[in-house]
């Protein structure tokens, strides 16, 4: 889910950006997509890399709810087994 684990460095790295840039969401990019369209990433992000700034930061963006969505599933899931509701 991401370009790169976030122990790559050096010259892996630089090769590895460079290869991906092409494929960054940026509000170019964004731009071509329905008015509707969203802006997703589960976290976490690197801005400049996968995305850019104004993008995850952007009025399509809705990485942090989806984040928080994310956090009552997770809680969610965590009372059921506590609970021994789910085996």
């Amino acid at each position: 889910d991401s370009w790169m684990s976030y122990g790559i460095q050096g010259e892996e790295r630089n090769k590895r950006f460079n290869m991906l840039l092409p494929y960054q969401v940026n509000s170019k990019l964004m731009g071509l997509a329905a008015p509707t369209a969203k802006f997703m990433n589960c976290l976490p992000a690197m801005r400049g890399e996968e995305q850019t700034a104004d993008v995850i930061d952007g009025p399509q963006s809705i990485v942090f709810d989806q984040a928080e969505n994310r956090l009552h599933a997770q809680k969610a899931l965590l009372y059921k087994l506590i609970l021994k509701e789910i085996v």
